[in-house]
């Protein structure tokens, strides 16, 4: 992955081959304060609203894609997907628009229509197959419920991007999130904590998935990321969005 910018917002961008973009963003580049700052995307933080809607204008003006076409659902750390019936993120933005669907993965086959998840910590994955592109977001439990095998399926995906998110070095968990994946086989864990990247790689190769990038940045360590651990709840969402090209 390589790092890219423009006027202030930093990025990620991810090899899909030329037919698709995923793109990770940072926390670099918005508008928010204190412990949002700066480009929150997150509607549903204690940032102000207001802030929120240009960071999310701001952030599709420098990617170059359309407001209104952007997918999006309500994450509820499941396994259930929206193929391309979101809402569009300004639209979620304004005061009393009704939320988009439960849905912790998008999908679509349409070109130029870019899927998006929030993240902060969690792990944003994207998908490129021969019937479409998929952007997810995957913490433990939507990993454990199977969200990539499903959203694999749906779009017959043969490449991946696995964006930033906490990383082996800060992910302590219990006793019940190392049995959901003891089927991946040893090494997964290092002391109490767990190596979720290292959980997805691992699914999306079962899963057939031939090409698969991973970032390897750590949201809890590196501060260019919101992190739900580091700031104990109280923090902004970057985002992770993929469209047809």
């Amino acid at each position: 992955m390589i790092w890219r910018e423009s006027s202030g917002v930093s990025w990620l961008e991810a090899d899909l081959g030329g037919e698709a973009t995923a793109c990770f963003t940072s926390r670099e580049g918005g508008v928010s304060e204190g412990a949002f700052a700066s480009l929150n995307l997150g509607i549903l933080t204690e940032d102000n609203r207001e802030y929120v809607v240009r960071n999310r204008l701001r952030l599709a003006r420098c990617l170059g894609v359309d407001p209104e076409a952007v997918d999006m659902g309500r994450q509820v750390h499941g396994a259930g997907l929206d193929f391309n019936d979101g809402t569009g993120f300004p639209h979620f933005a304004s005061p009393g628009e009704s939320p988009p669907p439960e849905a912790d993965g998008q999908l679509t086959d349409k070109i130029a229509r870019p899927q998006l998840v929030l993240v902060a910590d969690c792990l944003p994955v994207a998908l490129l197959g021969d019937h479409g592109v998929a952007m997810l977001h995957c913490g433990w439990r939507g990993l454990a419920a199977g969200i990539i095998d499903a959203a694999r399926q749906r779009v017959g995906a043969r490449r991946a991007a696995v964006g930033p998110g906490i990383g082996p070095c800060c992910f302590e968990v219990g006793p019940e999130v190392e049995a959901a994946f003891t089927n991946l086989g040893p090494g997964l864990m290092h002391g109490r904590n767990m190596d979720l990247p290292e959980v997805a790689r691992r699914q999306l190769s079962r899963a057939g998935v031939e090409e698969i990038e991973i970032a390897g940045i750590c949201t809890y360590c590196d501060r260019r990321f919101f992190s739900h651990r580091r700031e104990r709840g109280r923090t902004g969402r970057q985002a992770g969005i993929a469209w047809l090209d």
